[in-house]
């Protein structure tokens, strides 16, 4: 059963809707603050998200910006307003459709089988050309971009994904901070390589038990980082 979140601050609003999905066999949430709605697309796993603009605490537009730098779910844009300009900005945030109130809830179902429909058969294509690497309860997922640690997804960066992706396709491998400043911001070690030192501190906090004591990626003093296997 697909699984569908409803980020809507108009509560009458968003019951219709959640009525009319779980009468085409959704399991449906709803939140009506915008921040909490952004932490729950974020951190839990949901299939769609349907998501008013106009919303307390953090806007639609910045909800859709976010999920879309984490995840590749279908968002499903919902406004009173009609202006093309907003159209336009939620669509280039990432959004993969729009719908204006009032709308007929028979066609938001419509459009959220569509869009879940494609979004199904895209995973079910890629199912077995998905790239991972899986070590003592550490699973990256190269093709989807998505690192869990002993089943629990952890949201990652774009340069926090690449730099431990890079290290654990070379285990036991020991690179110096030039040279993953370089392989990994594509960029002479001209810059400033303490970057890497703060992403990896990330990385540590997010996948490591005892960060003092980490189990993946070691520091070897006076040389650089190495991931271990």
């Amino acid at each position: 059963m697909s699984k569908v979140l409803i980020v809507e601050d108009e509560l009458s609003i968003a019951e219709l809707e959640k009525d009319y999905l779980e009468l085409s066999s959704f399991e449906v949430e709803i939140e009506t603050d915008g921040s909490k709605g952004m932490d729950r697309a974020l951190h839990e796993e949901f299939d769609m998200v349907i998501l008013d603009i106009m919303l307390p605490g953090t806007d639609g537009f910045e909800i859709c910006k976010q999920i879309r730098e984490k995840k590749d779910i279908p968002i499903l844009m919902v406004s009173a307003k009609k202006e093309d300009i907003d159209k336009i900005r939620g669509l280039g945030l990432g959004a993969d459709d729009y719908i204006t109130k009032p709308f007929s809830p028979s066609e938001l179902v419509a459009r959220v089988k569509a869009h879940l429909g494609r979004y199904h058969r895209l995973i079910a294509n890629n199912v077995q050309e998905n790239d991972i690497i899986e070590i003592r309860g550490l699973k990256i997922d190269r093709t989807a971009r998505r690192v869990y640690i002993d089943g629990e997804e952890k949201a990652f960066t774009t340069k926090e994904f690449d730099l431990l992706t890079f290290l654990a396709s070379h285990p036991n491998r020991v690179f110096t901070k030039e040279e993953l400043f370089n392989k990994i911001w594509d960029m002479e070690s001209l810059g400033d390589i303490a970057t890497v030192t703060v992403h990896i501190k990330k990385i540590r906090e997010k996948i490591e038990v005892n960060t003092a004591k980490p189990q993946y990626v070691e520091t070897i003093w006076g040389v650089g980082y190495r991931f271990k296997m």
